[in-house]
C-alpha cells in the first residue's frame, strides 16, 4: 500500500513502516547456538522469499567478538532451523531441503551436519516420519533427538511401513483415548514423540570403498518407547556429561486433567525415573550445573477460580544415586530466590556453578538477572539495564560473557554480548540493521482507583502535538499472562504510527512484570480490574494535548479479544474495535478449546457467565471488526462464528432490513491463532487501516486489492 493512499501523512521521509511489503520483507532473527569453545555462535534468520509468500529461513554466522560481519553459512530453499553444536564443534541442523546423494527420496525434516573445519552441509540422519528438535551434550558427543513414531511400530522400518499404508490409503482417521486431542493449530496423533540416542551404526556394506571423509552409518535408539503422550509438548535438557536427560512428563489425571511431572531419563539404558511428582503442581527442568549435580527446577502450581498460579525456581541435587530416594521425589529440592516477586525463566549456569542466569519481565521489560547459588543465599541482581527483552541466553566457557537475542519497541530481535562484571551489552554486528520508523516511543502511566500503578507505552507518530492531536489506537495484549515488552511483528504498532495513529500499549491487571498481586488483581474476574485499569489508561492519555480523544479504537488478539469485546458491551466511547481470535462466549470456549483441562479450572460456570461478552450483546453501539482463523484450536472458530452471527442479529448496530451492516468479519480459512503467511499479513493490516480510516477519519481508504473485491 503506497504512502500517498494513507489515512494520515507523515511528514518524516518514508520507512518500512509506510509499505506493508517494505515491512513484510524486513529479516527476522532467532535463535542462538554457541560452540563449546566459545569461539562461534550462529542464529537463524528468515527472510521473504522472492514471490513474497513464505519465510524461508537460512543459518548465519556471527562474531563473538563483535569485529566482523554475520556471515551465511547455509543456504537452500527449503531452509535450515534448530541449530546446535557437538562437542567437537560440528554444527547439526534440521532441514526439508533435498539430500544431493539421494535426490528422490521423500522430503522430510531430516538431520544435517556442517563439518567444524568447514565444508558442505550432508545428511547425518533422516527418518520417515521427520525429527523434531535434536540435543547435544556440552561435554560429551552424546546426540540426541525428539520425534514422532506411530504407538504401535516395533522400530523404524516397521514404523516406516505404517506411515506408508496411511498415506497410501489416505487414512486420516485417529482414534484417541486420552486429552487432549488439538493443539493451538495441530491435530494430535496418532503419532507420539519419543527421545532417541543418536549413534554409529555398522556400514551394510562394509566392503564398498570409502574416502577419508566418508560419513559414519548413524543409528536410532529409542529411550522412550512406552512414553505414550508423555513428551508431548516436553521440555527437556541434557547433562554436560551427556548421561541424563532431565524432562517434563505430562501426567494422565481423572476428569481429563494432566500435570507435568519431573523425570531423569538415564541415556545408557533408558531407564525413567520419577524425580517430582506432586499433587497441585508441574515442574519443568532448567539448566544442569556444569559439575552435574544440580537441576534447576521451575514449578507453576495448578489455578483455581481464586488463585492465580505461582511460578517458582528451585534446585534439585540431581547427584543422589539412590535410585529409591530419586523416585520418592526426595532429592534436595532447595527454594531459590522465592522472596522475588517475579515469574523467572532459568537460563543458564556460571561455569564456576556460582550463579544462575535468568530473565523475567520485569516493568516493561524483560532483563537478564544473575541468580546466587553458592552459599544458597538466592541474591538476585539485575544484570541489563536498559528497557529491551532478552531471550536466548548463553554464557560463554571463560564465563565472563553472555550472548543472547535483545529486542524491544524501538528494535526487532538483534544479538547481542553482555559483559557479565558490568553489565555493559555490545550489540554485535547482525545479517540485517534495524529498520528504521519515525515517531516516538514514551513510557506513561496512571493510577487505578485502588492505587495500583497502570504502566503503558504510549508510541506517538512524528508531529503529534497539542495543534494536531493524533488518534488513538488502544492496543491490549494477549495472555492475559503476558506483558508488552518486547518486538512484535503480528502486533507492531509502528505501522499503525506511520499512518499518523498514537498507539497505547498498557499492561493492566494480569499482566506479568509487575508482581503477583497484580496478577491476583485480575484473577478470575476479568472485566473487573483489567478492564477498569483500561479505561483509567485511556483516560489519562487522552487528556494529553497531542492525542485527539474524540477519534478513539481499541484492538486486541485472543485474551486482548476478549478485552475487545468486553469493552464493545461496556462502553461507547471508542469509534471502532478490531477484534482478534477472540474469546466471546465463556460458556461455550470452555469446554472446547484445546486446553479445557487447564480453563475448566481458572473459572468457575458462574464466573465464566460473569464475565462472558457474549452476555451484552445488545449494548454494543460500535462498529466492530472480527477477525479469525478456521485452524485456530486455542480459540475455536465458533467464537469467531457466533460473535459474528449476534452481532448482525442482536447488537445495536444490528444488520438492517437490508442485511446491510458496519461491522465487518474478515475470515481466514486457513490460519490459526496468529496469521503467519506473508501475503494474509498484509491484508490483515490492510483490513484493519481500512476499518480505522473509515471510522476514525471518515475516509475511505481501498481494501487490499488480493480480496477480490
Amino acid at each position: 500500500m503506497a504512502a500517498e493512499d494513507s489515512a494520515i501523512l507523515s511528514a518524516s521521509p518514508e520507512t518500512p513502516f509506510h509499505n506493508l511489503d517494505h515491512y513484510l520483507a524486513i529479516p527476522r532473527t532467532s535463535g542462538l547456538a554457541l560452540s563449546p569453545d566459545g569461539g562461534r555462535l550462529v542464529t537463524t534468520v528468515a527472510t521473504l522469499n522472492p514471490k513474497g509468500t513464505e519465510y524461508v529461513t537460512a543459518l548465519w554466522e556471527l562474531d563473538p567478538e563483535g569485529r566482523n560481519q554475520a556471515r551465511r553459512i547455509t543456504r537452500s530453499a527449503k531452509g535450515e532451523t534448530g541449530a546446535v553444536f557437538a562437542v567437537n564443534g560440528d554444527l547439526y541442523f534440521m532441514s526439508t531441503r533435498p539430500d544431493p546423494e539421494s535426490p528422490d527420496a521423500d522430503a522430510v525434516n531430516a538431520l544435517w551436519m556442517l563439518p567444524a573445519g568447514g565444508g558442505e552441509a550432508r545428511v547425518a540422519l533422516s527418518r520417515a516420519g521427520g525429527i523434531s528438535s535434536v540435543m547435544a551434550a556440552r561435554d560429551s558427543d552424546t546426540l540426541l533427538l525428539t520425534a514422532t513414531v506411530l504407538p504401535g511400530s516395533t522400530g523404524e522400518d516397521d514404523d516406516e511401513e505404517r506411515r506408508k499404508s496411511r498415506k497410501d490409503n489416505k487414512i486420516n482417521a485417529i482414534l484417541h483415548t486420552g486429552y487432549p486431542v488439538r493443539y493451538w493449530d495441530a491435530d494430535l496423533g496418532p503419532s507420539q514423540p519419543r527421545l532417541f540416542a543418536v549413534e554409529p551404526g555398522e556400514d551394510k556394506d562394509p566392503g564398498r570403498p570409502a574416502t577419508v571423509d566418508a560419513a559414519v552409518p548413524l543409528n536410532l535408539r529409542n529411550l522412550t518407547p512406552d512414553a505414550g503422550g508423555g513428551l508431548r509438548d516436553a521440555e527437556a535438557v541434557v547433562s554436560p556429561d551427556g548421561k541424563t536427560v532431565y524432562s517434563s512428563f505430562e501426567k494422565p489425571l481423572a476428569k481429563a486433567d494432566s500435570r507435568s511431572v519431573l523425570v531423569a531419563i538415564d541415556v545408557a539404558t533408558g531407564t525413567r525415573t520419577v524425580l517430582l511428582d506432586s499433587e497441585g503442581m508441574s515442574y519443568f527442568p532448567g539448566p544442569v550445573s556444569p559439575d552435574n549435580r544440580i537441576l534447576v527446577v521451575l514449578s507453576e502450581s495448578d489455578t483455581t477460580p481464586d488463585a492465580a498460579p505461582q511460578v517458582r525456581l528451585h534446585l534439585l541435587d540431581v547427584g543422589v544415586r539412590d535410585t529409591a530416594v530419586q523416585a520418592a521425589g526426595k532429592g534436595a529440592l532447595v527454594p531459590l530466590a522465592h522472596d522475588w516477586d517475579r515469574w523467572p525463566r532459568p537460563a543458564a549456569w556460571l561455569p564456576d556453578g556460582s550463579a544462575v542466569l535468568v530473565t523475567a519481565d520485569e516493568d516493561g521489560a524483560a532483563p537478564v538477572f544473575r541468580i546466587d547459588v553458592a552459599g544458597a543465599t538466592g541474591a538476585v541482581t539485575r544484570l541489563t539495564a536498559d528497557a529491551a527483552a532478552y531471550t536466548n541466553v548463553l554464557v560463554s566457557p571463560d564465563g565472563r560473557s553472555a550472548y543472547a537475542l535483545r529486542s524491544s519497541y524501538e528494535f526487532p530481535a538483534e544479538p547481542v554480548r553482555i559483559d557479565l562484571a558490568s553489565g555493559h551489552v555490545l550489540r554485535l554486528p547482525a545479517p540485517a540493521e534495524r529498520p528504521a520508523w519515525s515517531g516516538s516511543l514514551e513510557r506513561v502511566e496512571a493510577t487505578a482507583s485502588d492505587g495500583t500503578r497502570v504502566p503503558a507505552y504510549l508510541a506517538l507518530p512524528e508531529g503529534a502535538a497539542a495543534g494536531n492531536p493524533a488518534p488513538l489506537l488502544l492496543w491490549i495484549h494477549g495472555g492475559p499472562l503476558g506483558s508488552w515488552n518486547a518486538w512484535t511483528w503480528r502486533w507492531n504498532p509502528w505501522l499503525l504510527v506511520a499512518r499518523g495513529y498514537a498507539v497505547l500499549l498498557p499492561d493492566p491487571a494480569l499482566s506479568t512484570g509487575y508482581g503477583q498481586h497484580h496478577i491476583q488483581r485480575g484473577w478470575g474476574s476479568w472485566g473487573q480490574a483489567p478492564f477498569t485499569d483500561l479505561m483509567t489508561v485511556t483516560d489519562s492519555v487522552v487528556a494529553r494535548p497531542d492525542i485527539d480523544g474524540t477519534r478513539t479504537a481499541a484492538m486486541g488478539g485472543s485474551f486482548g479479544g476478549y478485552m475487545a469485546n468486553w469493552v464493545a458491551g461496556h462502553t461507547d466511547r471508542f469509534d471502532a474495535i478490531v477484534t482478534h481470535a477472540s474469546l466471546w462466549a465463556l460458556d461455550q470456549f470452555g469446554p472446547t478449546t484445546d486446553t479445557a483441562h487447564y480453563w475448566l479450572k481458572e473459572m468457575t460456570a458462574e464466573m465464566a457467565l460473569e464475565n462472558s461478552p457474549h452476555l451484552h450483546v445488545e449494548k454494543i453501539n460500535t462498529p466492530m471488526l472480527v477477525i479469525h482463523g478456521d485452524k485456530d484450536y486455542r480459540v475455536p472458530i465458533g467464537e469467531g462464528l457466533r460473535l459474528w452471527y449476534e452481532l448482525l442479529a442482536g447488537s445495536q448496530l444490528a444488520a438492517d432490513d437490508d442485511g446491510n451492516t458496519v461491522h465487518r468479519f474478515l475470515y481466514f480459512p486457513d490460519e490459526n491463532h496468529w496469521i503467519l503467511q506473508p501475503r494474509h499479513a498484509r491484508v490483515w493490516y490492510g483490513v484493519v487501516e481500512h476499518f480505522l480510516a473509515r471510522h476514525l477519519l471518515d475516509q475511505d481508504l481501498p481494501v487490499p486489492p488480493e480480496l477480490g473485491l
